[in-house]
């Protein structure tokens, strides 16, 4: 309903209206959720922050608080933003970057040491993409801007690849097997094709697995997984895609983004995937995205830094001025991102109405590897699951797993429980929760 709504009917064969008068249901914020999916994006960065200008001032809802420093470059979002402060990861802070990593991601502590570890669980995304991700062409996607490195896994010792260059990204969304709601194209024969080479091959597979001992079975079944999965993928392909409206193919990207004097071309790249990124939600190519704007232990040369991100962490000193100017540049990338997902009509709204969006980083302060005071923002509409425009901060290192649990929740997973040992929890943050 809209401010200037009127009421028809029909009244000796004629029609006749009767306006409205101003009604407070007309200043209720629109979540654009009706017909469109929710979307889950697990949004990262490495190497930490500033504390110190990262905690907004006040706390509180609406007009109560104002963001801080380092959050100056989301003022266009504030309205769709809640910043939680004070966490904790509670897992053991034995391996420098990675154990806030893994602690963040699946909920539990990494196995093994420095030399030789894994996680002990699903990464959140892979937990949400196996709720949620079930009808679309890629159950979930793994992306990134200047990485090698994800923050998603499937289980131990299986982490997922990460995609980061932006012609192949577009290539494998946008290529050959992409149709726009409406297009007229021959499905691509190789489709068939492939689906019949894994339909031959699985009585032999089947055969094997009889044979096997356990840690080879678990092996092979992480493999079936994926071939399940791709089994789907293909068969999707040659279904008529969605017809959502603001779905069309988005531009090809240059075929390279190299760095240029040893500096990665940081925003170029984020531009052109986070808009990529947006039509692949927006044709509801996936569900659930993992990206990685930088990852934790980078080294990478920042504009107008004066040495590599890590290192600057360690050695700036003083109030590390350079390590604060990084992490503005971090956040207005992030910024940039949620640019891209609300240029997208859904609805009354905007594709970012439909979205939650968590943006983290493994640590708090970089110098310190300090894993109280974990960064986190949650952005979007979130259809309405999940206050807004607020800052809440807790004064007792809370756990971090009830703002997973939070999440998780809000997405429709009925979800009992999250992480394990001292990081198992039960309860959401209620503070959050509509």
């Amino acid at each position: 309903m809209k401010r200037r709504t009127f009421l028809r009917g029909i009244a000796r064969g004629s029609v006749v209206t009767l306006a409205l008068p101003y009604l407070e249901f007309f200043s209720r914020p629109a979540y654009a959720s009706e017909g469109f999916p929710a979307r889950f994006i697990y949004w990262f960065w490495g190497n930490g922050n500033r504390p110190e200008l990262w905690t907004p001032a006040a706390e509180g809802i609406g007009e109560e608080w104002a963001l801080s420093e380092s959050l100056l470059s989301l003022q266009a979002f504030k309205e769709r933003l809640s910043v939680i402060t004070g966490m904790s990861t509670k897992v053991p802070n034995i391996l420098p970057h990675n154990s806030g990593l893994v602690g963040l991601a699946t909920g539990q502590a990494a196995l093994g040491d420095e030399s030789d570890w894994t996680v002990a669980a699903p990464s959140i995304d892979q937990l949400i993409a196996a709720e949620i991700g079930g009808e679309t062409v890629y159950r979930s996607i793994i992306s990134g801007c200047v990485t090698n490195s994800s923050i998603s896994w499937n289980g131990p010792n299986s982490r997922n690849p990460v995609e980061a260059d932006p012609y192949e990204f577009y290539q494998k969304l946008f290529g050959d097997t992409f149709r726009e709601p409406g297009e007229e194209g021959i499905v691509d024969p190789r489709l068939g094709y492939r689906r019949s080479v894994l339909d031959s091959v699985m009585g032999d597979i089947n055969n094997l697995n009889a044979r096997l001992g356990t840690a080879d079975k678990i092996r092979l079944e992480q493999h079936l997984d994926g071939v399940r999965e791709l089994e789907l993928r293909l068969a999707r392909l040659q279904e008529d895609p969605p017809a959502l409206e603001s779905c069309i193919r988005p531009d090809e990207p240059n075929a390279e983004y190299p760095d240029i004097e040893s500096r990665p071309q940081f925003m170029e790249r984020n531009q052109v995937m986070s808009q990529m990124i947006a039509m692949a939600l927006a044709c509801d190519q996936t569900r659930v995205l993992s990206y990685t704007y930088t990852h934790c232990l980078n080294n990478h040369l920042f504009p107008n830094a004066s040495d590599g991100h890590h290192n600057l962490t360690h050695h700036e000193p003083g109030e590390q001025p350079e390590v604060a100017m990084i992490t503005n540049h971090c956040i207005e990338a992030f910024s940039t991102f949620l640019s891209a997902l609300d240029a997208i009509p859904e609805g009354e709204g905007s594709l970012l109405d439909n979205c939650t969006v968590l943006c983290t980083s493994e640590v708090s302060e970089g110098r310190t590897h300090s894993l109280d005071e974990v960064p986190l923002l949650i952005a979007g509409g979130t259809q309405g699951k999940l206050v807004r425009n607020q800052h809440y901060r807790s004064y007792t290192q809370d756990n971090v797993n009830k703002v997973m649990l939070s999440i998780m929740r809000s997405l429709g997973i009925n979800q009992a429980s999250h992480g394990a040992d001292d990081s198992y929890t039960e309860s959401g943050l209620s503070a959050i929760e509509v």
